[in-house]
C-alpha cells in the first residue's frame, strides 16, 4: 500500500481550526525511520539538531500549476520550483503550462487528480475560482499546497505559502522612515500596483501604518498595473503633479523598469526610491551607487519552490526538521527585507531579472 494511500484518511479528517503559523521555511523532508538514540547522538542534539530531510526517500510525483510568466516575477516562481525539484531525485515534477485562464488552470488540476499524483503545488490565478477544485483534490487525498495568492477555504489547502504584503509596506515605510525621519515636512509619494486588490492594499496600509510612527504620510499616491508601460505613463503624471518630492515608494520592480524610465525622462533626481520584489536589475541600481534606486524590498520569488519543498514534506509524512512540533505548518510566512547597497549581495543570488 502506498504513503499516499495510508494518509487520504488522515487528510479528510483533519479539523478545521488549526492554528496558523509564521515561520521561515529552513527545513525540508525526513523519510528515514528514527535510529536509537546513543550517548553520542545525545550530546550532538545538545550542540545542534542534526537533520537528514534531503536524504532520498519513496518517489512522489508532483503537480504545479501557476499563472503565465508575463512578467520577471512570476517567471522566476515556475523557474525556482522547477530548479528546486531538480534537487530530488525522489520527485518527479509535472510541471502545466503557465495561464491566466481560470477554466484552463482548473482544468489542469483535475488533470492531476484524475492522474494520482501524490500532492499538488498551486498558485492560483485566482485564489477564490480556484477554490473548488482544490477542495476536490483534498478530498481525494491529494494534498494541495497554496501559494501567494489565498484560496478562500481554508479546507482547500493543507499548507499555504505566503508572501507578506503588509510587511513589505511596513518595511519600506520603516526605510524612509530612517532616511526622513528627521524631516517632518517630508514628501513622500507612492506608486502601487493595481489598487483594487487586496494584496496591494495590504501593502499600503502597510506603508502607512509604518511612516505614521515617524510622523510622516503619503503625500501623493498613483496606481500602475504591474506593467513596464503603466509604470512609465503613471509615474510620468505623478512627477508633472508634484514638483518636490523626497523619496518614492515603488510597489512592483518589474513595472519598475519604467518608473525609472519616466524618471530619466523627467531629469529628476532630488528624491530616492525604494523598489518592490527584489529583481536583479533593481538591484544593479542599488550596487551602481549613483542611482536613484536606493533599495528594494523582497518579496520571494522562491514561494513556489519552498511550495516544492512542503509537498515533499507532507508526501512522505515527515517533519520539519527546525520544529520541536509534529507535522507541517498550515501556514508559511516569508519574511519582506529591504535590500540596501549593505547588503546587496546576499540577495543578488535569488534575485530575478525584470
Amino acid at each position: 500500500m502506498s504513503a499516499r494511500t495510508n494518509r487520504r484518511h488522515r487528510l479528510l479528517t483533519v479539523p478545521a481550526a488549526l492554528a496558523a503559523s509564521a515561520l521561515l521555511l529552513t527545513a525540508c523532508v525526513s523519510n528515514e525511520p528514527a535510529e536509537e538514540e546513543t550517548e553520542g547522538d545525545s550530546m550532538s542534539e545538545e550542540a545542534g539538531a542534526v537533520s537528514d530531510n534531503d536524504a532520498p526517500g519513496e518517489e512522489v510525483v508532483i503537480g504545479f500549476s501557476a499563472p503565465a510568466a508575463d512578467h520577471g516575477w512570476m517567471g522566476a516562481i515556475t523557474s525556482a520550483a522547477e530548479a528546486e525539484a531538480e534537487n530530488y531525485e525522489d520527485v518527479e515534477l509535472r510541471v502545466a503550462e503557465g495561464t491566466n485562464d481560470v477554466n484552463v488552470q482548473i482544468s489542469q488540476i483535475e488533470g492531476f487528480i484524475a492522474d494520482g499524483v501524490d500532492a499538488i503545488v498551486l498558485l492560483p490565478f485566482d485564489g477564490a475560482a480556484l477554490t473548488d477544485v482544490a477542495m476536490e483534490a483534498m478530498e481525494a487525498g491529494i494534498p494541495v499546497i497554496n501559494v501567494d495568492r489565498e484560496f478562500s477555504d481554508p479546507f482547500a489547502a493543507r499548507s499555504t505559502v505566503l508572501g507578506d504584503n503588509y510587511g513589505m509596506g511596513v518595511s519600506a515605510g520603516q526605510y524612509i522612515c530612517e532616511q526622513l525621519g528627521d524631516q517632518p515636512d517630508a514628501v513622500v509619494a507612492e506608486i502601487q500596483g493595481i489598487a483594487s486588490l487586496p494584496l496591494t492594499q495590504d501593502r499600503s496600509q502597510g506603508f502607512e501604518d509604518a511612516l505614521s510612527e515617524c510622523g510622516l504620510d503619503v503625500d501623493n499616491q498613483v496606481s500602475a498595473d504591474f506593467t513596464v508601460q503603466s509604470g512609465e505613463s503613471v509615474t510620468a503624471n505623478l512627477l508633472q503633479a508634484a514638483p518636490e518630492i523626497d523619496a518614492i515608494w515603488n510597489h512592483d520592480d518589474d513595472q519598475g523598469v519604467g518608473v525609472l524610465q519616466a524618471i530619466e525622462n523627467a531629469g529628476r533626481d532630488e528624491f530616492f526610491l525604494v523598489g518592490g520584489a527584489g529583481s536583479a536589475n533593481m538591484m544593479r541600481e542599488i550596487e551602481s551607487g549613483d542611482s536613484v534606486v536606493q533599495a528594494t524590498v523582497i518579496y520571494p520569488s522562491t514561494q513556489a519552490a519552498d511550495g516544492i519543498k512542503l509537498a515533499r514534506l507532507v508526501a512522505h509524512e515527515g517533519s520539519m526538521s527546525d520544529l520541536a512540533s509534529s507535522n507541517v505548518p498550515r501556514t508559511v510566512q516569508l519574511y519582506a527585507p529591504v535590500v540596501t547597497a549593505d547588503n546587496v549581495e546576499q540577495y543578488m543570488s535569488s534575485a530575478f531579472e525584470s
